[in-house]
């Protein structure tokens, strides 16, 4: 018997013996039914697992972490960490002869203190229900991915993941102070501090932090709290004739000392894209910029920032009502359904300096060209990360599965690999915020060169000596 997830179709495999014993001392987190084992097999990288997992932990203590990793440890074990599903990269994809670690059910808030502005929570917490916790406090949790409500805490912290607000706020790492990690053998360590400034010994808690479940298993984090913005929110709307100008003007607002809390930026295949899927007329548009300041300053910024637009030739519209400012913002919210309604999509998450935003976007100009494909382009411009999003196949079509990987087209995978090399060219990075995982492993060793990839590599030993923690993600 088969079960069939998508094209992808995934042998019911006969009971490992080894469970029983599993099961017997962890009960019914314990979890070997197909729908479960199924889920497991894929998140929304568009990547699928070619066969289940031989079982899925859903824990809820740590003690149930524990014994996971102690008893893979004895019987040599893969163990692949989970949280939400919600990854970009594949890297919480479990497959045959491993077992998924899902710590979704640790959603305990364990603390908040108002008077040191952090608060200490399980990994499973969700990113927005947290927010929505603080909120009473005036306090919130600054990371804000464009998956918060759905994606966990742990996975926002096993991703460094970012978001809209990065380049005011920072992203995961400038947001928590210490954790708690399971490591591969069972040992459960306690990193960082509960203090502003903390130096004793090498930042573990950094490296932890975007090492996406090769290390260890985070089991608790202490986050950094800001308070909640005061004063007016106000939303920027600039239409641009062609993407390098808007582009830079980004740029040249970030070097005149205005800190936009948003500013986003989108090219014109994205605003095609996205007038067909809302049914409104973006055309005619080479770019759009969205650009959103609040707090005390925010009239002042919003100001200085029209004046740089309009410098550059942009047209631009303010307002400072929020429901008028969520209205203008849809338009970017929109951006991935619209991309997926066009057909199969391959998401991408590249960074560059900012300065460097022009030539980035004039490169994927001449990659769509040489290639004859579409390359519909975002970017959170405030911190140099685009998205280009390589969309193949028709509309409706299902994506063809090939040994459990979407069938992305040579030609395809061709662009995109001048595509990253030109990134890394301009001094740029081959990932801003949704990790390596297993869709950029192959380009990993260009961006870090021997010596570097070496030492990770020996890392990652050191921590995992049986290299049992998430095989086959990111190296």
């Amino acid at each position: 018997m088969t079960t069939v997830l998508g094209n992808a179709v995934a042998p019911e495999l006969p009971p490992d013996p080894r469970l029983a014993a599993l099961r017997s001392e962890l009960g019914d987190v314990v979890r070997t039914d197909d729908a479960t084992l199924n889920a497991a097999r894929a998140d929304r990288s568009g990547q699928v697992s070619p066969s289940r997992p031989l079982a899925v932990i859903e824990a809820t203590t740590v003690e149930h972490v524990q014994s996971t990793m102690r008893f893979a440890t004895a019987h040599r074990i893969p163990v692949v960490p989970r949280g939400a599903g919600t990854g970009l990269a594949g890297a919480a994809i479990g497959g045959e002869g491993e077992l998924v670690l899902s710590t979704r059910g640790m959603t305990r808030i364990l603390e908040v203190s108002v008077d040191d502005e952090l608060a200490v929570v399980e990994p499973g917490v969700l990113n927005g229900d947290l927010n929505a916790q603080l909120a009473d406090r005036g306090l919130w949790w600054a990371p804000d991915p464009a998956s918060k409500a759905i994606s966990t805490i742990g996975g926002n912290i096993a991703t460094n993941a970012g978001g809209l607000l990065c380049a005011k706020y920072g992203v995961t790492r400038e947001a928590v102070l210490g954790l708690k990690v399971v490591l591969s053998d069972g040992r459960l360590i306690s990193l960082g501090h509960r203090t502003v400034k903390g130096v004793t010994g090498y930042d573990l808690t950094a490296l932890m932090i975007g090492s996406e479940g090769t290390l260890g298993v985070v089991v608790e984090a202490t986050l950094k709290l800001r308070p909640l913005p005061r004063g007016t929110v106000a939303t920027i709307s600039a239409g641009f004739a062609s993407v390098e100008l808007a582009a830079r003007a980004a740029a040249v607002i970030v070097s005149s000392g205005i800190k936009p809390a948003i500013m986003e930026l989108l090219d014109a295949t994205a605003l095609d894209g996205i007038g067909a899927y809302l049914g409104i007329d973006l055309g005619g548009r080479g770019a759009q910029l969205l650009i959103q300041t609040d707090g005390m300053g925010a009239d002042a910024e919003a100001a200085d920032a029209l004046a740089v637009i309009r410098s550059l030739g942009g047209e631009a519209e303010l307002t400072t009502d929020p429901a008028e400012g969520e209205k203008l913002f849809a338009i970017r919210r929109s951006f991935h359904p619209a991309m997926v309604a066009r057909g199969t999509v391959l998401i991408e998450d590249v960074a560059v300096p900012r300065s460097a935003l022009p030539a980035m976007f004039a490169a994927i100009e001449r990659i769509e060209a040489k290639y004859g494909i579409s390359i519909p382009t975002v970017a959170h411009a405030g911190d140099g990360n685009l998205h280009p999003n390589f969309v193949f196949g028709k509309p409706g079509d299902q994506a063809e599965m090939v040994d459990g990987h979407v069938d992305v087209p040579e030609h395809v995978w061709a662009a995109a690999d001048e595509l990253f090399l030109d990134c890394l060219r301009l001094g740029g990075t081959l990932t801003g915020e949704h990790g390596v995982g297993i869709l950029k492993k192959r380009w990993l060793r260009d961006e870090l060169g021997d010596d570097s990839f070496a030492l990770q590599k020996e890392i990652k030993q050191v921590f995992d000596p049986l290299g049992i923690l998430n095989p086959g993600k990111v190296f």
